[in-house]
């Protein structure tokens, strides 16, 4: 997960929200939608960060405050989000991200730059996220189920290959790191925010 900056929202989302008797499901643009999302969000799930396209059979429209609680959300572009399908149609053990988080709360938001979410998670070498933050910790492996073992060998092996190429001789770490924090533009690479933790740690020794 990384801190996702919202750009301005779709004109026609806007004129709909304006419009008497508008709702969610009586949006029509969502295709418009969906493109702007993955657009901000660098063609990364919001949640697990494996890739989605815009299109339905790649992606949900995920409400970070669901519809069922939050109907006065429904329509707020800050409350959207770009998710995978997660497993949709399995059985709950089987399921993450949005799709197993259901009309769940969760007790961080990934539009917040005041509290970047990427500074309160870490990852483990064996491939593993977690956090300090008992609740964001509880949250991530029962509510969103990012530690289901396909997660947890994805992102062990975006480490696995980048250190097989240290192998091969020295890399400028902070050069590398602006290819997986969005500094330059275009999709990022699936997982990238394993990436970044590890080279930002890097960066920190070599300066210690």
């Amino acid at each position: 997960m990384r801190t996702i900056r919202k750009n301005t929202e779709p004109t026609s989302l806007t004129v709909h929200r304006q419009s008497p008797y508008s709702d969610y499901d009586n949006y029509r643009d969502k295709d418009v939608l969906r493109q702007s999302l993955v657009e901000e969000q660098r063609g990364l799930c919001c949640y697990c960060q494996s890739r989605i396209h815009p299109n339905i059979s790649s992606m949900k429209i995920e409400h970070w405050e669901c519809q069922d609680n939050y109907p006065g959300r429904q329509l707020d572009y800050q409350n959207l989000l770009g998710a995978c399908l997660g497993g949709k149609g399995r059985t709950k053990r089987e399921q993450y991200c949005d799709t197993r988080k259901d009309n769940d709360d969760l007790c961080f938001c990934l539009t917040d730059p005041a509290h970047p979410i990427e500074r309160q998670i870490r990852f483990l070498g064996n491939g593993e996220i977690t956090s300090d933050n008992v609740n964001i910790k509880n949250a991530i492996n029962d509510i969103l189920n990012l530690n289901r073992d396909q997660l947890v060998t994805n992102r062990r092996a975006v480490l696995d290959a980048f250190k097989q190429r240290l192998g091969k001789g020295p890399l400028n770490a902070a050069r590398e790191l602006e290819k997986w924090n969005g500094s330059q533009p275009g999709e990022l690479p699936e997982y990238a925010q394993v990436m970044v933790f590890w080279l930002e740690k890097k960066i920190a020794r070599n300066r210690a």
